[in-house]
């Protein structure tokens, strides 16, 4: 039976690892890019909708994935021989203050859709308790990463519905929010950060990593990994500002709110069915929503269970509708 080794006899890196601080800056330089577009969609430049469906969702999933590991493995380097405790309550403390600040922004700045447990929040909680793993075996704490991703599609509930519970991420609908990233399944790459860089630790590969010295060309990257706090905090102010300048010298041109849902719908509806199947489909939840008031609530943001309800009635007799509309083999 193969032993692990004894922590004490773990080699921590002898420098900071320049690779790791160039891989965070290259998340974050993704993430400013992801962060522009939404700026563009928000200004109303891009369709609406753009940055939630489709490969930009993807994209910022696999930003926020990326994040996550890396906080993984940077606190299995920072405390591979025991953990120390002012530099991690410090850190500890201004990511918390942090995401404390953007709530209370965003509160103000979008009360629909404010942050409540963004990427800031996650890192924080994510921080507390990946520190019960620094001891686990690697691999064991890998297939905890597994069982936390796979989690959300197997344990989802309406019991996890309520607002103090929707941050686990096993509510049946996710809230609105301008940046979500829920315990589960992120937390299982903070997981697999830990696991892999704890075997890492033990090959002695994080040592030859530390010994790698990138060109030129990486310093700016390793830059921005070193304070990546301050440029998660600083970049999209400045950016939106941008934005919101531009708009003023040449404003987007104003859309209804008809023609904005039914983008917003087509784009939504096409990541599942065909382009003709969700024209007709969009079509008829517009004139469905405007029988009565609830078009008029939608936009109002109303988050009524009544209304959810009935938003999901329609669209199910919308689906029937246009299913029937449709005769087999594409003929019409």
């Amino acid at each position: 039976m193969t032993m692990q080794p004894d922590p004490d006899q773990i080699k921590a890196p002898s420098r900071r690892v320049s690779v790791i601080d160039i891989a965070r800056g290259v998340a974050l330089i993704a993430m400013a890019i992801y962060h522009f577009a939404w700026d563009l969609e928000f200004f109303g430049y891009a369709d609406p909708g753009m940055t939630a469906y489709g490969n930009w969702k993807l994209f910022a999933r696999c930003i926020a994935s990326s994040f996550l590991f890396l906080v993984g493995a940077s606190l299995v380097l920072a405390h591979a021989k025991g953990i120390r405790w002012p530099g991690y309550f410090r850190r500890l403390a201004m990511v918390t203050a942090a995401a404390l600040a953007i709530t209370v922004a965003t509160w103000f700045a979008t009360p629909d859709t404010f942050i409540f447990f963004g990427i800031l929040h996650h890192i924080a909680l994510a921080s507390v308790l990946g520190l019960a793993f620094l001891r686990v075996p690697p691999v064991l704490t890998l297939i905890a990463a597994a069982l936390v991703i796979v989690a959300p599609h197997y344990l989802r509930s309406e019991a996890f519905n309520h607002p103090a519970l929707v941050w686990i991420g096993l509510s049946t609908a996710n809230p609105r929010s301008n940046d979500f990233v829920p315990l589960f399944p992120f937390f299982g790459a903070v997981l697999a950060g830990i696991g892999v860089a704890g075997l890492a630790l033990r090959a002695g590969l994080i040592e030859k990593m530390a010994r790698l010295q990138p060109g030129a060309w990486s310093r700016p990257l390793s830059f921005f990994g070193r304070h990546s706090l301050a440029f998660y905090l600083i970049h999209q102010p400045v950016m939106i500002s941008l934005v919101w300048l531009f708009a003023q010298l040449f404003p987007a041109p104003v859309e209804t709110r008809e023609v904005t849902f039914l983008k917003s719908c087509q784009l939504s509806c096409e990541q599942s069915r065909d382009t003709d199947f969700c024209s007709r489909y969009c079509v008829c939840m517009l004139d469905e929503l405007q029988k009565d008031d609830s078009f008029d609530r939608l936009y109002a943001s109303d988050q009524s269970p009544k209304l959810k309800a009935h938003v999901g009635q329609t669209a199910a007799m919308c689906t029937t509708s246009t299913e029937n509309q449709t005769i087999p083999g594409g003929a019409q």
